[in-house]
């Protein structure tokens, strides 16, 4: 197995790794955590093979209300430079996106729910999102959206939201959907960000983003576990 220990960004006590965490446990890779939050320490690079960056409400242009991200963000850089893998989660895609040299915007629309999203890249024998359905139905919950950085391969879009994932390297992943989601984590966004739930033309209300649930959980989990193989295994 090539990723010896993985450590994950945490933004905001309600966006944690959800189902990332038992599919790392079950690989026997060690998993540690930074609570930016908290101000935890962020460790060193040498110490650690997979960088994973989660969501967070904040944007990558919010150095002065989180002063923290400026440091985050040189993290980031260096753990690319170093050749980690790395892979960014709606919050965590931006930021990777930034510091790639790409920008960072307000989408059109707000996109929270369950929507389509046509993976269009990235596709071949070495790709990272071989053997994955050409559409799939993640969960969504974001209002920004990143440019396609130089030398990245975008690999997915939505009609909500035409950048949904790109890969840079064949070991940078950024995905602004969440394949990690679970049921206590939508609660929790429902719970912790409901400003967000407005009348929009991509979004749904609580009940719609709780109906089935669990099974649209089971299959995205099923799309995370293969993404995740292609990604470390």
């Amino acid at each position: 197995m090539m990723i010896m220990k993985a450590h994950y960004i945490q933004h905001v006590p309600f966006e944690g790794p959800a189902n990332l965490k038992p599919w790392l446990h079950g690989k026997n890779i060690p998993l540690s955590t930074t609570r930016m939050y908290k101000n935890d320490p962020l460790p060193a690079l040498d110490d650690i093979d997979f960088l994973i960056i989660m969501g967070g409400p904040m944007s990558v242009g919010d150095e002065k209300i989180y002063p923290w991200l400026a440091e985050e963000m040189r993290y980031i850089e260096t753990a690319i430079g170093k050749k980690k893998h790395v892979l960014g989660i709606c919050l965590g895609a931006q930021l990777i996106a930034h510091v790639l040299g790409a920008g960072i915007r307000k989408n059109r629309y707000r996109e929270i729910g369950w929507f389509p999203v046509h993976i269009d890249g990235d596709q071949g024998e070495a790709g990272l999102f071989r053997n994955i359905p050409e559409i799939i139905t993640p969960f969504h919950w974001h209002g920004d959206t990143f440019d396609i950085p130089a030398g990245a391969v975008k690999c997915a879009g939505s009609r909500g939201c035409g950048n949904q994932a790109f890969v840079y390297n064949g070991r940078i992943a950024a995905l602004q959907f969440h394949l990690e989601a679970d049921t206590p984590g939508i609660k929790s966004l429902i719970n912790n960000c409901p400003d967000d739930i407005t009348d929009g033309k991509y979004i749904q209300p609580p009940s719609e983003l709780l109906l089935n649930a669990e099974e649209k959980v089971r299959e995205i989990s099923k799309v995370m576990d293969t993404f995740l193989g292609n990604l470390l295994l």
